[in-house]
C-alpha cells in the first residue's frame, strides 16, 4: 500500500494507493473546503444534514492506514474519487468547484496510467527528476517499486490481507537485509517527517 501527500491550494491532502485506485483523508478535504478546525465535528454535522449520505456512509468510506501529523500510522476515514465527490456535494463551500475539477484530473490521470502503464512509470520519472535524483537512482526505484508490487500480490494469493501482517512481513525482511525494522531504520537516516518516503532515501548500499 503506498501512501503520499497531495497539494490543493498549497494544502496537503493525505492519499493511500488501496486498491489500484487513490483514498483521500476525509479529514484533510473537509479541512480544506471547508475551513474547519474540527473536521470530525463537522463530518458529523454534515451526515445529520444529509441523511442518504449518513445511511451509506459505511459504503462511501473506509478506514485505512496513514501518516499522522505524529509521524505514525493511524486509521483514518478516506474515500475514492467518486465517493468523494458525492461527500463534496454536501460541503456548501465555493472552494469545492475547483476541488472537483482537481479531482476530475486526478481521475482521469489513473485512468490514462490504467490504460497505458508506462504513463504512470513516466510521471513517477518527471517526479523524481524534478526532485533532483539521478536517473541511475530513479531507474533503480521504479524496479523496487515492481518488485515490491510482485511481492505482494504474491502474499495476497497466499492469504495475507491484513494491513498489519504486510507490516509484519515488511519488518522482517527490512531486519534481515538491514539488521533494523522500518521505524528503526527511519530513526537511523533521521526521517522524522510523515511526508518523508524511507525508500525516497535509501542508495544502493544502505
Amino acid at each position: 500500500m503506498e501512501t503520499s501527500l497531495a497539494l490543493f491550494k498549497g494544502k496537503e491532502i493525505r492519499r493511500v494507493f488501496h486498491n489500484h485506485q487513490w483514498w483521500f483523508s476525509l479529514a484533510d478535504v473537509v479541512e480544506v473546503l471547508a475551513d474547519s478546525r474540527d473536521p470530525r465535528q463537522y463530518i458529523k454535522r454534515m451526515r445529520h444534514r444529509d441523511p442518504e449520505l449518513d445511511a451509506k456512509w459505511g459504503t462511501i468510506c473506509t478506514p485505512l492506514e496513514l501518516l499522522a501529523p505524529d509521524g505514525k500510522k493511524r486509521k483514518t476515514n478516506c474515500a475514492n474519487t467518486e465517493n468523494l465527490l458525492r461527500i463534496i456535494q454536501s460541503i456548501p463551500s465555493p472552494k469545492a468547484e475547483p476541488f472537483k475539477l482537481w479531482l476530475a484530473r486526478v481521475g482521469y490521470e489513473r485512468l490514462e496510467e490504467i490504460e497505458n502503464p508506462e504513463l504512470a512509470a513516466k510521471r513517477m520519472r518527471e517526479l523524481y527528476k524534478a526532485k533532483g535524483y539521478s536517473d541511475e537512482w530513479i531507474e533503480k526505484r521504479v524496479r523496487g517499486i515492481a518488485i515490491r508490487d510482485e511481492l505482494t500480490s504474491e502474499w495476497q494469493k497466499r492469504g495475507v490481507k491484513e494491513q498489519r501482517e504486510y507490516a509484519i512481513l515488511t519488518a522482517e525482511i527490512s531486519r534481515a537485509t538491514f539488521g533494523m525494522t522500518p521505524a528503526e531504520y527511519r530513526a537511523f537516516k533521521s526521517l522524522d517527517k510523515p511526508a518523508d518516503n524511507l525508500r525516497d532515501h535509501m542508495t544502493a548500499l544502505s
